[in-house]
């Protein structure tokens, strides 16, 4: 009994604030989503750029990042076959053809064969460093318009909720009409910087997840050169 009670006075209540709202914008409410955006304020510009930047950041990282990961299967086979054969310039030229992060680890150990097997697993693991570190490059930007995008948001939810209770101010009494009709409008701005945080937050570990198997099979392709080296000539 007491739910169906409040069940119609939130449906009376929302009617009415709809109602109200296009009353006091003409009777009419944004046809689409552009529309109201436009509403939003003058916050919504740098929310906008940075949904421009983060759709960017993500899909130009994303489509470097598989490149790196994508690499011959009979890549090592081959590296194997000439370091055991003594064909390092050989080795050396496949590598520099496959040109990938992977290969470009290996030419670094192939280019240092004969040194102590130390020395060839440090230089590396210190290119495998560098590659990681490429791969990574302005990744940490999606992170920081994850943080900002919502800040953002509600500073142009908290400015429009300023200039309301200006208004009111200066009516002298709360009208139903101008908090309802405005108030649906002040959270745009909100809205749009959390769902731009949700879209640049998830890139990032999206993106950074990737970034961790490819490091993995680099490790695993850096590990398969130092066994072949020590392999019985």
């Amino acid at each position: 009994m007491l739910l169906s009670i409040f069940l119609q006075a939130v449906t009376a209540t929302a009617d009415s604030a709809s109602q109200a709202a296009q009353n006091s914008s003409g009777g009419e409410m944004p046809e689409n989503l552009w529309q109201l955006a436009l509403k939003g304020g003058v916050v919504m510009i740098p929310i906008g750029i940075m949904l421009v930047a983060s759709i960017y950041l993500a899909i130009e990282r994303w489509l470097t990042i598989n490149k790196a990961s994508k690499i011959d299967p009979t890549f090592m086979m081959n590296i194997k076959d000439m370091v055991l054969n003594d064909n390092i310039v050989g080795a050396d030229t496949l590598c520099k053809r496959t040109n990938t992060p992977i290969a470009r680890m290996i030419e670094k150990g192939v280019s240092r064969i004969g040194k102590p097997i130390q020395d060839i697993e440090a230089s590396i693991e210190n290119v495998g460093v560098m590659e990681v570190y490429k791969m990574e490059k302005n990744i940490g930007f999606l992170a920081t318009i994850a943080g900002l995008a919502p800040m953002f948001g509600f500073l142009g939810t908290i400015f429009g909720v300023i200039q309301m209770f200006y208004k009111i101010s200066l009516a002298n009494s709360i009208q139903i009409d101008i908090i309802s009709g405005g108030l649906y409008v002040k959270m745009v701005s909100s809205a749009a910087g959390l769902l731009l945080g949700i879209f640049a937050f998830a890139s990032y570990h999206f993106l950074m997840l990737k970034i961790d198997r490819v490091a993995n099979k680099m490790e695993a392709y850096k590990l398969e050169f130092l066994d072949i080296l020590q392999q019985p000539a």
